[in-house]
């Protein structure tokens, strides 16, 4: 009508995007490292060196302190990535801190790619990698004796749903997966702290 103010034109609403639960995001990390600290690659003993910051990872989580939570389990990686260690078999290496070395931008593969694409590329990677930690998990569990035969389904939902796109409908299984093993597999034992294998004197030992 004459005089009223411009109105701009009504568009649909973006829609909201998904937002991951945040202890799910961490228990990501967190049972999948409980699980390599079970694997037969390790001394025995294990060292409280390994076992510490996964214990306090799992004391922060249990107070309500992800962020904390998070921070040890970030030392843990950054253990697990130490060479007077064993190295951890595939698919458990991504679980090693990442190790960001400079490079021109466009030796970047998705250099010039649009953000969204970038994203995307990046979400479908991540998982890609817990489809690979998921499995490699069920298998090392399936040898202790872990129950782990209904799991079957969950993980093929989640491969299913990556195949469309990784999205809500992807993670939903996956995290399903990662909290039925949490409360499945025990917490490995300190027991008497151990020195980690020193290259120096123990060259040419190969890790029990």
């Amino acid at each position: 009508m004459p005089g009223a103010p411009n109105k701009p034109p009504e568009t649909a609403a973006a829609a909201a995007p998904v937002v991951a639960d945040s202890t799910a995001v961490l228990v990501r990390r967190l049972v999948p490292s409980r699980i390599a600290l079970r694997l037969d690659t390790w001394r025995r003993p294990l060292s409280a060196e390994l076992l510490t910051p996964y214990a306090n990872a799992e004391a922060a989580l249990a107070r309500g302190e992800l962020e904390i939570a998070s921070g040890y389990l970030d030392q843990l990686a950054i253990r697990f990535a130490e060479p007077r260690w064993p190295t951890l078999p595939e698919p458990f290496l991504v679980l090693r801190v990442k190790v960001i070395r400079p490079q021109p931008p466009h030796w970047d593969p998705d250099h010039a790619l649009s953000p969204e694409e970038k994203e995307s590329r990046k979400v479908r990677r991540e998982g890609e990698a817990q489809l690979k930690l998921a499995r490699g998990a069920l298998e090392a569990e399936g040898r202790k004796g872990t129950k782990i035969d209904d799991l079957a389904a969950d993980l093929a939902a989640a491969e299913a749903a990556l195949a469309a796109g990784p999205a809500g409908a992807f993670w939903s299984p996956l995290d399903r997966l990662w909290a039925t093993l949490r409360e499945r597999v025990p917490i490995p034992n300190a027991g008497a702290r151990t020195a980690a294998p020193n290259p120096a004197t123990e060259a040419g030992d190969a890790p029990a």
